[in-house]
């Protein structure tokens, strides 16, 4: 019922054109799924009955957040899409590979002042030498969700996770996470209190945890040894080695399989009742378990004292190299990354929006989403680097050996920068 209140919302806002010469019609590309693939679709159809100029349809294609191998061997073959929706931190290196158009003249041409309408850290994302080559659509922050109802079934008190009391420390949530441990008769886990890799526990999550920091762009180096990078892979190696790295891998692989429909998410289930993720992660539990008692917190702190960290993401729409329709395509950018597509994205997908009017309209952020937007005050963010998604699969690759406690941190995280900077060094000077 919300959707289509949204939806009728949405295009009472929307000037009514009359009827003019057939539309312009363009494909949009996503790597999202269901359900965000259906808010997509949602708002894709709602901006084609908007107006009569530009009539979009949208495909779901193979892909990840540094996976674009379908779009590459699409705009080589001159079958590619004219929008694309990118992960927004990997914007610079897919422009420095040549897959994107550069978008400064559509923006010098339809809104010279586009930029200042975004928060700041999102449109310098979307930057890259000087020029803009996407344009910024959500943005998000994550937490420390925990299910009350599954953690005071096993005798656990919650109270130390209530956000009243601020960032609870890693110490402390791993002596209630492993309250709530259990195995079966063969030593197998059937229940894990807290994974600190699962969902976003990310390599950037600890290392910003400890303070650390991942790239220094006025230096052209990332700096995966950073000295709080390290401390917070450190912790995923004690943490892991504390729980038996193996054991949690054939968890993993019997509850969390790779392509796991959302409503067996090990949260959800009560499997895991902590985790890191993000904002959300409300309109899941709404959708998927709308019967249970959970709530949201700080990501956990190194020791007392400590601030809290958190980091922002987000997406945004593109338009590759070849675009037969280059122009509609900046149209239909423009309009889903807009006020109006991103008040229907916010609804429906409690994500945060990175148009500045809107992060301020607290009426749109209500319940536990309203944390959320509270924490963006002081989130970091990944550097916008063209070799960003290589950086990230490098620090993927290091936080792999590090949980399964095959490499030491130092050694984990110095092969990363080994593998990464040189490659970087094609792109210098980055400012």
């Amino acid at each position: 019922m919300r959707r289509f209140i949204l939806i009728a919302a949405t295009l009472m806002i929307v000037i009514a054109v009359g009827v003019s010469a057939a539309p312009a019609e363009i494909i949009f590309w996503t790597t999202h799924t269901p359900p965000w693939s259906d808010y997509l679709q949602t708002m894709v159809d709602v901006f084609n009955t908007s107006q009569t100029e530009v009539q979009a349809t949208m495909s779901i294609v193979p892909g990840s957040e540094t996976d674009v191998s379908k779009l590459m061997t699409a705009v080589r073959g001159g079958t590619g899409p004219d929008v694309y929706m990118l992960d927004r931190f990997i914007t610079a290196e897919r422009a420095a590979g040549g897959l994107l158009e550069d978008l400064s003249p559509f923006i010098k041409k339809y809104d010279p002042n586009m930029a200042s309408n975004y928060l700041p850290f999102a449109w310098a994302e979307s930057s890259f030498k000087g020029k803009t080559w996407s344009l910024p659509f959500d943005t998000d922050t994550r937490g420390l969700y925990y299910r009350i109802d599954m953690l005071q079934a096993a005798g656990i008190d919650t109270s130390p996770l209530d956000v009243k009391n601020g960032p609870i420390t890693l110490a402390k949530l791993k002596e209630i996470a492993f309250k709530f441990n259990k195995t079966d008769s063969s030593g197998a886990y059937t229940q894990i209190g807290f994974i600190p890799h699962a969902n976003q526990g990310w390599h950037y999550t600890w290392g910003f945890a400890f303070g650390g920091k991942f790239a220094d762009m006025k230096a052209g180096k990332i700096t995966p040894t950073n000295e709080g990078v390290v401390a917070g892979f450190q912790w995923m190696y004690d943490y892991y080695k504390a729980l038996g790295p193996q054991k949690v891998r054939t968890f993993l692989s019997t509850y969390a399989p790779p392509n796991n429909p959302p409503q067996q998410d090990t949260f959800i289930t009560g499997k895991v009742p902590i985790v890191v993720t993000g904002d959300w992660n409300i309109a899941m539990m709404a959708e998927y378990a709308p019967e249970a008692k959970w709530g949201v917190t700080y990501i956990p702190i190194p020791k007392a004292g400590d601030k809290p960290s958190t980091w922002a993401g987000g997406w945004s729409f593109t338009i590759p190299k070849g675009s037969k329709n280059a122009d509609a395509a900046f149209k239909f950018c423009k309009w889903m990354t807009g006020p109006a597509g991103q008040m229907m994205y916010t609804q429906l997908s409690s994500h945060l929006p990175t148009i500045k009017i809107l992060s301020e309209d607290a009426t749109l952020f209500p319940g536990e989403h309203a944390f959320f937007q509270k924490t963006l005050s002081f989130a970091s963010s990944r550097p916008a680097l063209p070799v960003g998604g290589l950086y990230w699969d490098a620090l993927t690759v290091a936080m792999n050996d590090v949980i399964d406690n095959v490499a030491t941190p130092k050694v984990a995280l110095q092969k990363a920068y080994d593998k990464v900077q040189p490659q970087l060094n094609k792109f210098l000077p980055l400012q």
